[in-house]
């Protein structure tokens, strides 16, 4: 007589609903998520400030502070720094900011050098710098293409305005 043999059931699983997977990758993993985390906070962070350091007023008054100022700690500004803000035709310009003491100044260049020692040679047009001496404290707003830095603005400064304009806006403009 053929008799049939019923079939071996399939061995039970190990693991149970619900139970934590066992860890894989380790500290590998845990850097790379680590580091993804990281540029997202910093991205995050950078359009933040980008949305403050809009030329139209209803979007830098919406940053926290009212402005778009590049502020520290108890409120003291930059003494130098670069930024990106849009050129208003779909594209970007980078643009940078120094408040310095103007150490040489030709009709076509100015140098800064601000308190911490950084020192920057700009492009200029004599007409921005009416009035303004070797020895005078100023703010400069200028836009960069390579290593070239061409002054939009510059005005003389007591230091208490350094930073961009909290409009967004080159001073004098």
């Amino acid at each position: 007589m053929n008799e049939t043999t019923p079939a071996t059931p399939a061995t039970p699983s190990t693991s149970d609903w619900g139970a934590p997977a066992p860890a894989r990758g380790g500290k590998r993993k845990t850097v790379v998520a680590g580091a993804a985390a990281a540029v997202l906070a910093l991205g995050g962070g950078a359009a933040i400030w980008a949305a403050g350091s809009s030329a139209d007023p209803d979007v830098a008054s919406a940053a926290p502070g009212g402005g778009a100022g590049m502020g520290g700690p108890g409120g003291a500004r930059a003494l130098h720094g670069e930024y990106v803000v849009s050129d208003g035709n779909g594209g970007y310009t980078t643009q940078l900011t120094q408040t310095g003491t103007v150490t040489e100044l030709s009709a076509t260049s100015l140098t800064a050098v601000s308190a911490d020692g950084y020192s920057k040679v700009y492009t200029i047009d004599s007409s921005l710098v009416s009035g303004v001496a070797t020895g005078d404290t100023v703010s400069v707003v200028a836009t960069t293409s390579g290593t070239t830095a061409t002054a939009q603005s510059v005005r003389e400064s007591t230091g208490e305005d350094q930073g961009p304009p909290q409009d967004g806006t080159p001073p004098g403009q």
